[in-house]
């Protein structure tokens, strides 16, 4: 299905308001997805949160797609579980498989679920899925379904800037056909780069004991994988870069960003450039101190009211 240039223009505007997202993630490959995911779940003024797709992931933290796919669900139910949430209906198992250079969808419930959203909204009331992983569950969705093309924003933290000499980022290089699939497809994409752009969104062990770890159990919890992630502190600093997707649908000044050609993505993992090709909104800046200190805010104002 076909997107008018004008529709996706409208669409790629930051929105205004109180906004529809779900939230996709590879929760247990890293420790910013959980903050990333907290983050979004504290903000009830500004997302009405309608679900959360556990995606698959594949590194030495899992042993497949799959395996990466059930981790992340469950430690989803744990960051829920630490913030009085509860999981049904809202939670979502993902794919197994990725689409692969064969741009084949595969099945999972994130995948129906994610297309029975989008068609319940409208061009007027999209849906924003908050991307963190590799894109495979979303990518399955447009495959099967092309008819929610112009009922959803992807805000997606994948690949590197485009003027870095490849694009070869963990989110991307675990589905490049996933990726290819999204970038060809024209839906409106708000792409959030890795290095070159959010490269400085870290933090420190001090600033996490100090802003986060006092906050109940869910600061606790978040505190823990953080220290847990390194066992040498000294020096440390660790990428949160998760959380730069959400910041940007929070306040879209948080994350500067241009419209531009969609780029290409080659089968070795590099950019290139057409300039007729359609337009994404592309962020060129993150700055990390508002989004933190809301995350700072957010979190203990909830631990305080419990």
């Amino acid at each position: 299905m076909a997107i008018s240039e004008t529709a996706r223009l409208k669409l790629l505007q930051p929105p205004v308001g109180k906004v529809r997202v779900v939230l996709d993630t590879d929760t247990y490959n890293e420790i910013d997805d959980q903050f990333a995911m907290v983050q979004m779940l504290l903000s009830k003024e500004r997302f009405d949160v309608e679900a959360i797709y556990a995606a698959p992931f594949f590194n030495k933290r899992s042993t497949g797609p799959g395996d990466g796919m059930e981790l992340s669900y469950q430690e989803i139910l744990r960051l829920l579980e630490r913030l009085d949430i509860s999981p049904d209906g809202l939670v979502h198992r993902g794919v197994t498989e990725y689409v692969g250079p064969k741009k084949e969808a595969r099945q999972a419930a994130a995948v129906d679920d994610l297309i029975a959203r989008a068609r319940a909204g409208s061009p007027d009331n999209p849906l924003y899925v908050i991307a963190i992983a590799a894109i495979s569950n979303i990518a399955s969705a447009l495959l099967k379904a092309p008819d929610i093309i112009d009922r959803i924003v992807v805000v997606w933290l994948g690949g590197h800037a485009l003027e870095w000499p490849d694009t070869i980022e963990f989110n991307l290089k675990q589905d490049v056909g996933g990726a290819q699939v999204v970038f060809d497809s024209g839906v409106p994409l708000v792409l959030v780069p890795c290095r070159g752009v959010t490269t400085h969104l870290h933090s420190t062990v001090p600033e996490i004991e100090r802003h986060v770890e006092p906050h109940g159990s869910i600061g606790e919890f978040l505190a823990m994988r953080f220290k847990e992630y390194s066992d040498d502190h000294l020096g440390w600093s660790k990428e949160i870069w998760d959380m730069a997707p959400v910041g940007w649908l929070l306040n879209p000044d948080w994350a500067p960003s241009v419209i531009a050609p969609a780029p290409i993505l080659s089968d070795q993992m590099t950019w290139s450039v057409d300039r007729r090709r359609h337009p994404i909104r592309y962020v060129t800046f993150v700055d990390r101190d508002p989004i933190l200190k809301d995350f700072f805010v957010k979190l203990k104002d909830f631990a305080a009211q419990k």
